[in-house]
């Protein structure tokens, strides 16, 4: 009977979006990447393997690189695969039609996979670097003599770095020729129609380039998002970053660039984006740790933000939030069909939520999730990163007696979980949550060592309280009326919004205060003891589905 009714009021659900669909309105959704991961040794080398270009079906990839086998500095080399879902197999040079002794990339494969445009220092051109085309009759041709485009497109000094649209009527590059903000500016050039000459290149202005530098710009399939990179900066992670511009439609003006930050971008050098055509995988260069090269190619997920009200499940309640959201101005719920949306409110929209319907999503800034289900074994596994926790003492796991399925018991005398190092508390906001049972006055549930005591039961009374507090003499611990050591489950959290310290109990605000700042603090985390392990402050009692995000979440 429960199943029944629970497919009507999803069935009455769907009616009514089908009812609204003749209402359309704009909006701009949230959308994270997720963890990069190298392409390994497949398409990277010892060498330098950068500027990826992804064919609209996702199975060819083309990329520059100076491995040996070229025959100049720089060669366009490819990679294909059967399925998105296999392995690449070993790239192949594009051979003496397309490359020569000079440089000859980075390159870009139109959407019909018919013509490839890229940049080259052969002779034959009008600066420095030229943009080129080679065309072929069919994806499975042989490429013809590269042309050059032309002096309308290349000027005296440097046009490189192109990216065409998928319509193949707007090709962005890079150049320094006069009449730009900075030493390297963003420019496109368009055509009316596929046989028509291209127009004199235009500055994409002061809203998208710098004092600065642009490069390497990547128009996404539906021209609604730019991406590119530029030097360092006051919101840069790294000396070259990734950033990307928006605009509504293919008409309006680009917005200020964004720089998306960590995972994409690093303290390392983060450059050469291409977004696939459907908008679900990004591709960069990167020379971070992890890669086989002095730069490599690396891909993450796009996932679009589709937990709309932030509980960690797909369901009802988010098809209720889209529902209520159809026709509006939202930015929050269009996230179809690209994980940015396409400015109306649609089926298309109701197509990707189900892609994710009753599936569990870890927010991007939920950096640290230690879910304690584990049935045996030293390691507490972080769900969210690499954080993994090492049992001490003899904790005993408790598969089926946690509140959110299993839980681990500590003694109170010397069971405790330490992990790596996950956050600084003064690098900015945080959020700390856990399901606790039992515990006593003084006794801890997470700490960070050489730190704070970040979640404890306060005493006397075993009320909830944090010691992560201001640095000097203003600072003072924060201690909540709220009793979290009778015996009963409690979910207990600490949010520090960058300005104001907040207890939660149960989901409720217990109590509130202004700190100017937190204390720096680098050391690993203990999950169940102080920061000092001092005696006393080992937690008696259960902990479950301890996490941490690197913003102020609201509960």
């Amino acid at each position: 009977m429960e199943r029944f009714y629970g497919s009507k009021i999803m069935f009455l659900l769907l009616a009514f979006v089908v009812a609204l669909m003749l209402a359309a309105g704009s909006a701009n959704a949230d959308f994270t990447f997720g963890r990069p991961v190298n392409l390994g040794p497949n398409i990277n080398s010892s060498s330098i393997d950068a500027g990826t270009s992804i064919s609209a079906d996702g199975c060819t990839l083309y990329f520059s690189s100076n491995r040996p086998g070229g025959r100049g500095g720089w060669d366009l080399w490819v990679a294909t695969r059967l399925t998105t879902d296999a392995d690449w197999g070993p790239p192949e040079n594009l051979g003496p039609t397309v490359n020569t002794p000079s440089d000859d990339g980075p390159g870009c494969i139109s959407a019909d996979g018919l013509s490839l445009y890229f940049a080259s220092n052969r002779p034959g051109g009008f600066g420095s670097y030229d943009t080129w085309v080679t065309t072929r009759a069919t994806k499975g041709g042989e490429w013809g003599i590269p042309v050059n485009l032309g002096p309308t497109v290349n000027s005296t000094t440097g046009d490189d770095h192109p990216s065409i649209s998928a319509d193949g009527l707007s090709l962005y590059f890079v150049s320094n020729r006069a009449g730009g903000s900075g030493s390297q500016d963003l420019w496109v050039t368009t055509r009316a129609t596929l046989s028509d000459l291209w127009g004199p290149p235009v500055n994409l202005g002061p809203t998208v380039n710098s004092s600065n530098y642009e490069e390497w710009p990547s128009i996404s399939a539906d021209a609604l998002l730019l991406f590119f990179y530029s030097g360092p900066g006051s919101q840069s992670s790294g000396p070259h970053d990734i950033w990307m511009a928006r605009r509504a439609t293919v008409s309006d003006p680009w917005a200020l660039p964004v720089n998306p930050g960590p995972p994409v971008n690093t303290s390392a050098n983060d450059f050469g984006p291409n977004v696939s055509a459907d908008g679900r995988t990004f591709y960069f260069t990167s020379d971070r740790p992890g890669g086989y090269g002095n730069f490599d190619i690396w891909q993450a997920p796009v996932i679009p933000t589709v937990d709309f009200n932030s509980d960690g499940k797909v369901d009802i309640q988010d098809l209720l939030r889209l529902i209520e959201s159809w026709g509006k101005d939202d930015p929050s719920v269009d996230i179809g069909p690209m994980p940015w949306g396409d400015g109306k409110v649609d089926e298309k929209d109701l197509e990707v939520l189900m892609r994710y319907w009753q599936q569990e999503v870890l927010p991007v800034s939920l950096i640290a999730y230690w879910n304690l289900d584990e049935a045996e074994g030293f390691v507490a596994a972080d769900k969210a990163g690499t954080n993994n926790g090492t049992l001490v003492g003899d904790p005993i796991w408790q598969p089926s007696g946690g509140k959110v399925k299993g839980a681990l018991q500590l003694d109170g005398s010397d069971d405790y979980v330490t992990t790596d190092s996950v956050l600084d508390p003064a690098a900015g906001p945080l959020s700390v949550f856990a399901w606790v049972k039992g515990g006593g006055p003084g006794q801890v549930i997470l700490s960070q060592a050489g730190g704070a005591n970040w979640l404890m039961a306060g005493d006397p009374g075993g009320v909830l309280a944090t010691e992560l507090k201001e640095s000097g003499r203003k600072g003072k611990p924060l201690v909540s009326a709220a009793v979290i050591t009778d015996g009963a489950w409690h979910r207990v959290g600490l949010v520090w919004d960058g300005s104001n310290r907040i207890l939660y109990v149960d989901d409720i605000e217990v109590v509130k205060d202004t700190q100017a700042n937190l204390p720096s603090s680098g050391g690993g985390l203990y999950i169940g003891a102080g920061s000092t392990l001092a005696l006393g402050t080992f937690w008696s009692g259960l902990i479950d589905d301890v996490r941490i995000y690197d913003r102020a979440v609201t509960p």
